[in-house]
């Protein structure tokens, strides 16, 4: 079979790897950061360094050229929105050389800067939280009049944003908050939105996967949020897999009109208030939460290596419902510093562990990926322990 690079092999990465290895494909991992789990999967046929794309692009794109005198044909799969972006802009060189499973820029652009997402949707009818975009403290106090509280301060480019800040977004409580939150955002230069924080738990969160070909879908699967990280405001660190068919038709209406054709992972939350579900962003790559659609039946991973390589047209709708998955690491953690804060009975918080289930990265078919994850947490608490100890022994502190 035809070789696939895994670029950035993290959860979603390692979640991609295990399920094209599973199929017998030749699977090799472009690394480009220490905390890339997925490397060690027993899956991976090779290793390859490559520059950061966060840090130099030019120097990342001449090295996939430069790699595909051995790799030439093979398909490139990106795994995280930098990877993303640069092989989206940079499609037709990297075209000559592999198969890229990405979108064109013209389309990625529109589903990776959320203002277009949010502008598109409204204009085709599709429910969408109340957005203002700001790019500047004025341009805070124009829309001051209108804003309602409490609100989120989100960013156009969501990627970017969580590499500062190390968060999605700011939940927002009163003026006094969004004035004081902004001034750390302007002189950074992101533009951000102010958006409705619409009501509900964590468990008011869906998610519609599918795989498009020439806006028409061969495969759909849906899920249900259960917990998230951080709490309320976060990921997805415990989902299940339940049929949502509410929430189809406008996910299929947006990818058709934006003739999209791929993996995607769009993600809608129900308002309590009326129980219309709006739309909340679009992934136009593979989803963290990855293994669970192909251990419900659904492998995308497989569906888009058949489809991208060999032109074929594997149709999947039917999947098993009540399969959890569960982020082991982040969901044991929140057990002990928040379980209460999050209003979860013990008997709540353990109900996923005692159903049928699949997790993040541990697996005792394939375990080296999380012996590794366990080791480089335990490197970052080490060098927090001693960049705290040097801290309170430095001059003036004793």
């Amino acid at each position: 079979m035809k070789k696939a690079l895994v670029i950035y092999t993290h959860i979603v990465g390692l979640a991609v790897i295990r399920a094209l290895g599973r199929m017998e494909v030749p699977v090799y991992a472009l690394n480009y950061s220490e905390n890339e789990m997925g490397l060690y999967s027993k899956y991976v046929k090779g290793r390859v360094s490559v520059p950061d794309p966060r840090k130099n692009e030019e120097d990342f794109i001449s090295r996939l050229v430069e790699l595909s005198d051995e790799f030439k044909g093979s398909l490139l799969i990106p795994t995280d929105d930098y990877t993303v972006v640069v092989l989206s802009k940079n499609k037709e060189l990297l075209q000559s050389h592999y198969v890229v499973a990405v979108e064109d820029w013209a389309i990625v652009q529109k589903l990776i800067e959320k203002q277009y997402t949010y502008e598109l949707a409204r204009s085709w009818g599709i429910p969408s939280p109340w957005t203002f975009v700001v790019q500047s403290v004025d341009e805070v106090k124009a829309v001051r009049e209108q804003l309602t509280y409490p609100c989120l301060i989100k960013p156009c480019e969501g990627h970017t944003f969580f590499d500062h800040f190390k968060v999605k977004m700011f939940r927002i409580e009163n003026e006094a908050e969004l004035y004081a939150r902004y001034s750390l955002i302007e002189p950074l230069g992101f533009k951000v939105m102010i958006q409705e924080l619409v009501p509900g738990d964590d468990t008011q969160g869906v998610n519609y996967n599918s795989y498009f070909v020439d806006g028409a879908p061969i495969a759909e699967f849906t899920a249900k949020k259960v917990r998230l990280e951080p709490p309320f405001l976060g990921s997805p660190r415990v989902l299940v897999s339940k049929s949502i068919p509410e929430i189809l038709e406008n996910g299929r209406l947006l990818l058709q009109k934006l003739n999209y054709s791929g993996f995607s992972c769009m993600e809608f939350k129900k308002d309590q208030r009326n129980g219309v579900y709006k739309l909340m962003e679009v992934n136009c790559r593979n989803n963290l939460s990855g293994l669970l659609a192909v251990t419900c039946g659904i492998n995308f991973p497989w569906i888009l290596y058949r489809h991208l390589m060999y032109g074929e047209i594997n149709r999947a709708t039917t999947f098993k419902e009540n399969v959890y998955w569960i982020d082991l690491d982040k969901d044991l953690l929140r057990f002990f510093i928040s379980r209460k804060e999050e209003g979860y009975s013990l008997k709540e918080y353990l109900l996923p562990y005692c159903k049928k289930k699949v997790f993040a990265i541990s697996s005792f078919n394939d375990p080296l990926p999380y012996v590794m994850r366990v080791t480089y947490l335990m490197k970052l608490l080490f060098r927090k322990v001693v960049a705290r100890t040097k801290g309170a022994i430095a001059p003036g502190n004793t």
